[in-house]
């Protein structure tokens, strides 16, 4: 975020997550990246300093600090030394707010504390092998027993499957209501006939943990539905404004990294008895992207104030989400052409950078959607 928005107390926080970065990533990514999985050890590091449930109110563990700044900065320090496989933006940038917002005094007694320290890692599952953005289509069923849900169905491309303790899955609970017979449930680790699938190999964020989840008659205990039976569609809707924003923090910052990468190369890099900066075809990119990325980061620091003001709506949240997650893809681009065959080195932090969030287009709902959510707004 541009300086002008903080306050001393982010600043202070922001030298604090860059020294745990700095000491508890940077020497180990590279590690992670080749075991596909970050050390199950930095979730409770990143619990310790509390960086995670930053949101959650204090009786329970948490900071009790509402304002989104904070969760930008942690995305944007990790995003500076290129760490995409840590998970925390999931936890409490996607996940928080439903156990805020949904959960029974008894569940966040229950699940809070551990989140907080990080003993208790998160996940939500909504995409299925057939289904993606259309929630409509889910065929995960949960049927009510008694004081039970039987749950039942598979889910991929699920962040943080692997190491996660808590999974809220998307379940249909009335069959033949489309989205509107979908249901929350939180599923625990070690619960009977819960069982992950294949670590997933993907093109980038090789530490990431993304993971198939399967659920085979899993006995849910009816006390772990969040929120109302029959209403996760809207519950889904209420929250995907903070995701998508979180996403589009993310992106800007992925690409402000990588342009400053490139800004440093072109100035080093001669050709032709000059620094290939100096060339006036380089200097128009560079003086293009730098414009781009003033305009993104303009509209996401507004964004966020006005998700502090609680004035952020789906619509807001789907222009910052396409435009910065579109802006990143073309400044992205466009430094791997500037670094020449360095930028199809996998050495090459913009290289990296390059296969590692191309995913951000795609998640958080396709740019696709978003543009369909801005359309159907504009009474088209």
């Amino acid at each position: 975020m541009r300086e002008s928005e903080l306050t001393d107390e982010h600043r202070d926080f922001r030298a604090l997550v860059r020294d745990f970065v700095e000491r508890e990533v940077v020497p180990h990514h590279p590690r992670w990246e080749q075991e596909g999985l970050v050390d199950r050890e930095l979730w409770q590091s990143a619990g310790k300093l509390g960086l995670l449930g930053i949101d959650v109110p204090a009786e329970y563990g948490g900071g009790g600090v509402r304002d989104f700044r904070y969760q930008v900065i942690i995305s944007e320090e990790i995003m500076r030394v290129g760490a995409t496989g840590v998970g925390f933006a999931l936890h409490n940038d996607v996940v928080a707010p439903y156990l805020l917002e949904l959960a029974t005094e008894e569940q966040k007694r229950r699940w809070l504390p551990g989140f907080c320290s990080g003993e208790l890692v998160t996940a939500i599952a909504m995409t299925e092998p057939e289904a993606g953005s259309d929630l409509g289509a889910v065929r995960t069923t949960a049927r009510r027993e008694g004081d039970t849900y039987v749950l039942s169905g598979a889910k991929t491309f699920i962040t943080n499957g692997i190491h996660a303790d808590l999974v809220i899955v998307v379940a249909r609970t009335e069959p033949g209501r489309g989205s509107r017979g979908l249901s929350l449930l939180v599923v625990e680790r070690g619960m009977p006939g819960f069982e992950r699938g294949r670590k997933l190999d993907k093109i980038g964020m090789a530490a990431q943990d993304t993971a198939e989840l399967f659920f085979d008659e899993v006995r849910v205990p009816a006390a772990n539905l969040l929120g109302r039976a029959g209403r996760a569609f809207l519950h889904l809707a209420d929250n995907l404004p903070q995701e998508r924003l979180g996403i589009a923090a993310y992106a800007v910052a992925a690409a402000e990294t990588a342009f400053e990468q490139t800004l440093a190369y072109c100035r080093q890099r001669s050709a032709f008895g000059q620094p290939i900066g100096a060339f006036q075809h380089v200097r128009f990119e560079l003086a293009e992207m730098a414009t781009e990325l003033d305009v993104a980061r303009t509209y996401v620091d507004r964004a966020v104030a006005e998700h502090n003001a609680g004035r952020l709506d789906a619509v807001a949240a789907a222009k910052a989400k396409w435009w910065a997650t579109d802006v990143q893809r073309r400044v992205l681009d466009r430094c791997v052409q500037l670094h020449g065959g360095y930028g199809f080195m996998r050495e090459t932090p913009v290289a990296r950078a390059f296969v590692d969030n191309r995913v951000h287009p795609i998640y958080g709902g396709t740019n696709e959607v978003m543009k369909e959510v801005i359309g159907r707004d504009l009474g088209l």
